[in-house]
């Protein structure tokens, strides 16, 4: 679709294309997902429980009109993207801190993780006119991390430490019982990935938007071993739009 808009940009009448054409939309939503590996392991038995989190997005997109019903957007978007989750894990291999102790090893037992990212991002995308009123878009985006944070807590079982057979480390349901993870440094600090979506005007001004963004690159550099899954941030979002022109 945006190779299609990329040609179009190149073949239309130069005359057409101007700055006086643009589209301006002003936008906020609410962000819905959670960062996961495709598919879940086997080590992941289950989820538990998800929550959601205060994950919203404010933005503003310019829209230029190429050849007939074509066009190319872009804009500018603060956001968080965040999840709180509880899961079932089995000789799932972590890093975590009890007490004073660093260790490492297969955990088997409950798992409580916290991910919270806030970003610029900048999508561009390729837009086709439905009609009047409705218009879909897509193409690839990037966001820039301004601050990160992946943390939890492991209990309720216990840790083969350094391998499967390994001593075994209890670790309790309560404060003090528990063990501890903080990988916050270790998040990249800018992502891709690829959003599709659709916004449907439904006043002269106002209007309604959805929105799938499905990350292309964890959150996490290639060369990070500590969380063996490479973790996706795969998002929807939920929002209005006001056109501004």
């Amino acid at each position: 679709m945006l190779l299609l808009a990329a040609l179009l940009f190149m073949t239309c009448p130069a005359q057409a294309v101007t700055l006086d054409s643009l589209e301006l939309k002003a936008r906020v939503g609410y962000n819905i997902g959670g960062s996961t590996p495709v598919p879940l392991p086997e080590t992941i038995r289950s989820i538990d429980s998800y929550s959601l989190t205060p994950s919203f997005m404010v933005g503003f997109d310019a829209m230029l009109p190429l050849a007939k019903q074509w066009g190319l957007m872009t804009g500018l978007r603060l956001e968080n993207k965040g999840m709180k989750i509880t899961a079932a894990t089995k000789a799932y291999y972590m890093e975590v801190v009890k007490g004073d102790q660093q260790m490492a090893g297969l955990f088997t037992g409950q798992v409580e993780q916290k991910v919270k990212q806030w970003m610029l991002t900048i999508p561009l995308q390729a837009t086709l006119k439905l009609g009047s009123k409705v218009i879909l878009k897509g193409g690839p985006y990037v966001s820039f991390l301004l601050k990160k944070e992946f943390s939890g807590i492991a209990s309720d079982g216990y840790l083969r430490k350094d391998g499967p057979t390994g001593a075994k480390i209890l670790m309790g349901d309560k404060e003090g019982e528990w063990a501890t993870y903080e990988f916050n440094d270790d998040m990249r600090s800018v992502q891709f990935g690829i959003g599709i979506g659709a916004d449907w005007q439904v006043h002269r001004h106002i209007g309604l938007s959805a929105d799938l963004n499905w990350g292309l690159t964890g959150i996490f550099p290639g060369d990070f071993k500590t969380v063996e899954q490479t973790l996706y941030p795969i998002y929807g979002t939920i929002g209005v739009f006001y056109k501004l022109k």
